[in-house]
C-alpha cells in the first residue's frame, strides 16, 4: 500500500464521515488528515474521555457536526450543504451488551440511521461512492469451525447483530430500488471487519479496553466467554480497506455482483478471549476470574474469509494478533507517560504504511 499513490488520491477529497467520534471514526480521521482530505464529520457528541478529544483532531476537520443519524431532516441539511464525493457511515449503537439493554435505541440507530443515510443521498449528485459499515456478526451462527465468507447467509441472534443484519438488508434494498440507474451503480458497499483493536477504545464491555482498565486501575478482571474464538485485527487495518474499497468505486473499477466485503485478518488473528489475556500477562500483572454465567448468547467461534479483498482490492492483514497487541501495550505506555495522543496515532499509521510497503 503506497502512501504517496494513497495521498494522490485523497488529498482534498471532501469525505463525509458518520461517527467520527466514536473510536473507529476518529482513527479513519486521522488517517484521512495526514493523506490531506476535507473532512467532514456527523455524530453524537464524544464523551470527555474519548480519543477523538484527546487527539483534538476536532481542529483539523473541515465540519464537525454533533447530529443524531436518527434525526433525518438535520442529516439531509448537512449532507446537502457539505455535497460529498465519498462517504463512510460508522454511526452505530455498536454494543452487544447494551443492545440487550436499549434494543429500541439499538434498532433505531443502526437500521433507521441507515435508511436516513441512504434516503439523504438518492439525489446528491456529488456522491461518487458509499461504503457502509456493519460488522462480521451478521453471520447465520455455524456449528462448523469454517471462515465466514460473503456469500454465506445472514443472520443475526441478539439485538445487535440483528441490527446490523437489518443495514445490510435494507442497504441492498436501496441499491436495487434507487442506485441501479445512478451514477452510484456499483458505488455502494457494505463492509464487514473483525473484532477492531487499538490505542483509545475506552467502550465499556470490550475485552482490550476491560483489560487496559484493569492494568491501569490495579483491578481484577471479569472475564466472559474465554474459549470463544475472534478474528482480533489491529483498527489501522479494515480501516485502509475501507479506504481502498472506496477509492475503487469512485473510480469505477469495481462492478458489485455482491456488493459486501469482509475485511478480517489474517488465520493467525483467530485465538480465544483467554490467549489474549495470557499475552497480555507476559508484559503486564493481570488478576482476572471467568464470569460463569453468561446470559448473553453469542457464536463461540467467528473467523472472516477476506479473500475477495485480496483478490480484487490487494487488500490482506499484516500486522498479526502479537504485533497487534504490542502496539497497544505501547501506545498506552507512551499516553501514560504524556506524549500527545495524536502523535503515538499518527506514527504507528505511518509505521503501517510504511511496512505494507516494504512487504513483498
Amino acid at each position: 500500500m503506497n502512501f504517496g499513490l494513497l495521498k494522490k488520491f485523497w488529498k482534498n477529497k471532501k469525505v463525509f464521515i458518520t461517527g467520527h467520534t466514536g473510536f473507529k471514526g476518529t482513527w479513519i480521521c486521522l488517517i484521512l488528515n495526514l493523506l490531506n482530505s476535507n473532512i467532514y464529520g456527523c455524530s453524537l457528541k464524544p464523551f470527555k474521555k474519548s480519543l477523538f478529544n484527546q487527539t483534538k483532531i476536532n481542529k483539523y476537520l473541515k465540519g464537525n457536526f454533533f447530529v443524531d443519524i436518527r434525526n433525518i431532516k438535520i442529516l439531509k441539511k448537512k449532507l446537502h450543504n457539505v455535497k460529498p464525493e465519498i462517504i463512510f457511515h460508522l454511526a452505530a449503537q455498536p454494543l452487544v451488551t447494551e443492545s440487550f439493554k436499549d434494543p429500541v435505541k439499538t434498532f433505531d440507530t443502526n437500521i433507521l440511521g441507515t435508511v436516513n443515510l441512504l434516503e439523504c443521498i438518492r439525489d446528491l449528485k456529488s456522491v461518487k461512492s458509499v461504503v457502509i459499515i456493519t460488522t462480521d456478526k451478521v453471520y447465520k451462527i455455524k456449528k462448523k469451525n469454517k471462515a465466514y465468507s460473503e456469500r454465506d447467509e445472514l443472520g443475526g441472534v441478539d439485538p445487535y447483530s440483528s441490527s446490523k443484519v437489518g443495514a445490510e438488508i435494507v442497504t441492498a434494498s436501496f441499491i436495487k430500488s434507487y442506485f441501479m440507474k445512478t451514477n452510484l451503480k456499483n458505488r455502494i458497499s457494505t463492509a464487514r471487519a473483525g473484532n477492531v483493536i487499538g490505542g483509545g477504545d475506552y467502550s465499556k464491555n470490550r475485552l482490550i479496553p476491560d483489560i487496559i482498565n484493569s492494568i491501569n486501575r490495579k483491578k481484577k478482571l471479569t472475564v466472559r466467554n474465554p474459549s470463544h474464538v475472534r478474528p482480533w485485527q489491529h483498527v489501522i487495518e479494515p480501516l485502509l480497506g475501507y479506504l481502498l474499497l472506496a477509492e475503487k468505486q469512485y473510480k469505477g473499477k469495481i462492478v458489485n455482483r455482491n456488493f459486501s466485503w469482509n475485511f478480517g485478518p489474517a488465520k493467525v488473528g483467530f485465538k480465544t478471549v483467554k490467549y489474549i489475556v495470557n499475552e497480555i500477562k507476559k508484559f503486564h500483572k493481570i488478576k482476572f476470574s471467568i464470569k460463569k454465567k453468561d446470559t448473553i448468547r453469542e457464536t463461540t467461534i467467528l473467523k472472516l474469509n477476506s479473500s475477495k479483498a485480496k483478490k480484487y482490492l490487494n487488500w490482506s492483514s499484516l500486522w498479526n494478533i502479537n504485533r497487534s497487541l504490542r502496539q497497544i501495550i505501547e501506545w498506552n505506555y507512551l499516553a501514560k507517560k504524556g506524549y500527545q495522543i495524536k502523535s503515538i496515532c499518527e506514527n504507528q499509521i505511518l509505521m503501517y504504511l510504511k511496512e505494507t510497503q516494504s512487504r513483498k
